[in-house]
This record gives C-alpha cells, structure tokens and sequence, in this order.
C-alpha cells in the first residue's frame, strides 16, 4: 500500500510540475500580443501557428478524457487550459487582421481544424473499443506532439546562421525543457509511450535550444528587431 501511495504521489507531482511549466510556455506569446493590442493590427505576424497549436491541444486533451485513456486526467488539464489560450490569441487575430481576407482565412482554417478534430473523435468512439481506442487516439497525439516539438528546427537553422539568439528567447527554451522533461517523467511512471516518447524528444530539442542559446548568446550582435511568434 504504501509503495502504491509514493507512486501515485510520484505521478501527480510530475504531471502538475508539467502543468506550471506548460502553463509559462502558453504564456510566451503575450509580448507579441501586446504589441498586436497596442498597433490594433496583427501586422506581419502569422495566425497559423496558433491554429496548428490549438488543434495538437484539442487532440492531446481527447486522449487524456476517461473514455479514451484511464488515469491521465492531467493530460486532459493542461490541454484543456492550452486550448483556451490558443483561442484567446486566435480571437485576437481574428479582431486584429488587417483585411477581410485575412479574417476568412482564420474562420476558414478554424473550421478546417474543427472537422479534423471532430473526424479523429468521431472515429475512436465510432470504429475503436479499449484498448485499441487509447492506442488510436494515441498514435495521432504522440505525431501531433512530435510536429509541434520539431517546428523550432527552423529557428534553431536561424541561430546557427545568424549567430543571433534574438528569435529563440531563452525562457521559452527553458519552460520547453522543464515541461518536457516533466511529462516524460510522468509518462514513464505511467508506462505510456504516447506521452514519454514525444516528451523525450522534446527533453532533447529543449536542451539543445539552451545549449545553442549558451553558445551563441556570447557572440550575440543582433540589432533590436520585433519578437517572433513562436520559437
């Protein structure tokens, strides 16, 4: 009994450690936002990223809801509380654009989002019993997962070339690193490869982010120049 207590113990404290780190991670974007509320324009900056955000969140939130996966309700609260944000900067975008046209990419790339989320749903409570359910469920949020971590290669290229550390801000790195490493942890007292093995991945990319950040931030000579939408 007792060990059974520590390893639940053990369990929750990772995955609410990921859930504060997470939640400093969704936080990044409000800089860029202050500067969108201030311009009352969404200038240069891209709305996509937010989309693609909110889709990974909607997925990664299905698989943590008891009737796909038992026992990783945490999953569920920190894509759950993602997804609200995500909407927040979304419905910025959407009051902010500069045109119309702007404004019906969004709600044509949002409805576009919705129906892929609904199709995966729809489909593991259609054509999937347990387990086969949380498998389905979890292959698609485990790649969702895998994009979403891979998408700052690019910035990392623009380091390297630019010996700038301007556009991989340090703090976003470190939060990417902690909340990584904290539902790896999470994952692998559960025994879920859907959530340690994507979150491994994202222990290494954070760390690699720093160690670039440490490496480049003594040559760094960038001029000021706007922040990025996402790192």
């Amino acid at each position: 009994m007792d060990s059974l207590s520590l390893y639940e113990i053990s369990c929750f404290a990772a995955g609410f450690a990921g859930n504060l780190f997470a939640f400093a991670l969704f936080l990044s974007p409000v800089p860029t936002f202050k500067r969108i509320l201030k311009a009352k324009s969404t200038e240069q900056f891209d709305g996509l990223p937010y989309l693609l955000s909110l889709l990974n969140c909607f997925i990664c939130l299905w698989y943590g809801l008891p009737w796909v996966s038992d026992g990783r309700l945490l999953v569920a609260t920190v894509n759950g509380t993602g997804a609200a944000f995500q909407l927040a900067y979304i419905s910025l975008f959407f009051i902010y654009a500069d045109n119309r046209k702007t404004r019906l990419r969004m709600v044509g790339l949002l409805a576009l989002l919705v129906c892929a989320f609904a199709l995966v749903a729809h489909a593991s409570i259609a054509f999937f019993d347990q387990p086969t359910r949380q498998q389905f469920v979890g292959a698609v949020s485990m790649a969702s997962l895998i994009s979403m971590f891979a998408s700052p290669l690019a910035v990392m290229g623009v380091v390297i070339r630019t010996e700038c550390v301007e556009f991989m801000p340090f703090y976003l790195s470190l939060s990417t690193l902690l909340m990584s490493a904290s539902f790896a942890v999470y994952g692998v007292l559960l025994r879920d490869l859907f959530i340690y093995l994507p979150n491994g991945l994202g222990v290494v990319l954070g760390a690699t982010q720093l160690a670039l950040y440490a490496y480049y931030s003594r040559k760094w000579r960038c001029k000021d120049t706007s922040a990025p939408l996402l790192a």
